[in-house]
């Protein structure tokens, strides 16, 4: 079961960043998204798509590597999700629903972090080379 929670993270993972790339790309070259976009943050986002997927790919071949992967994504999604609400309640040029979908993907990739710190302590976390790419 851990070792099917750990695939699932890392398909999960992969879905994310391919989803994040592919809408990031339909914005930046024209598509109307509805709401006032935040260049930077769109821009933050379509490129974290790919390290979503990297991220994904480290999940599948070593639980060791893609905790950190993962904790490394939650933790910059935090401090980005920190800065956009700071500038959403000062006023500046970030809509609500940039605040939302940063909400939704931090609390994704914690999730995923969660999930794979779950399975590290449910078979240990001294795990050999052999059985971590099981």
């Amino acid at each position: 079961m851990p070792h099917l929670i750990q695939r699932i993270a890392a398909v999960v993972a992969c879905v994310f960043g391919l989803a994040t790339i592919m809408a990031g790309t339909r914005v930046l070259t024209g598509s109307d998204p509805g709401y006032l976009v935040f260049l930077p943050l769109l821009i933050y986002n379509t490129l974290m798509g790919v390290a979503y997927i990297a991220a994904g790919v480290a999940i599948w071949l070593s639980l060791r590597w893609g905790r950190s992967a993962a904790a490394a994504v939650f933790g910059l999604n935090l401090l980005v999700l920190v800065g956009i609400i700071a500038l959403y309640r000062s006023g500046d040029a970030v809509a609500v629903d940039s605040v939302r979908a940063m909400t939704f993907r931090t609390a994704v990739w914690l999730a995923l972090y969660g999930s794979l710190v779950w399975v590290s302590r449910k078979h240990g976390t001294r795990r050999t080379r052999n059985t971590e790419h099981g």
